[in-house]
């Protein structure tokens, strides 16, 4: 694995750069402390109002989906999105707003 920002070669597991002491990004430990799980329930029990979206930062679309759900088109709208962020959830595609994966 290669560092974003000095371009040198580093080790797989490295949580920092050791030539430039940049944190490294898509390491493993590298979750933003976003739980799997609580994104998992929160989109099941929640998922129509866009909880999940709330708790995993992604706040433009989560306001939007929270308006869509109490909109004449939202019931529409809402549950199919709700259904596919829970698939893509439990397949580990979903990401936080910063691109971190959700600790599992």
């Amino acid at each position: 694995m290669y560092c974003m920002n000095c371009g040198k070669e580093i080790d797989d597991k490295a949580v920092i750069c050791v030539h430039c002491g940049v944190p490294v990004r898509n390491s493993s430990f590298d979750s933003c402390g976003k739980n799997w799980i609580t994104a998992l329930l929160l989109c099941f029990f929640l998922g129509g109002i866009g909880a999940h979206r709330f708790y995993t930062g992604h706040m433009g679309t989560a306001i939007l989906q929270l308006i869509l759900t109490f909109s004449v088109v939202g019931i529409i709208i809402s549950a199919p999105w709700a259904l596919i962020d829970f698939i893509c959830i439990i397949c580990g595609k979903f990401k936080t707003s910063n691109g971190c994966e959700l600790l599992r």
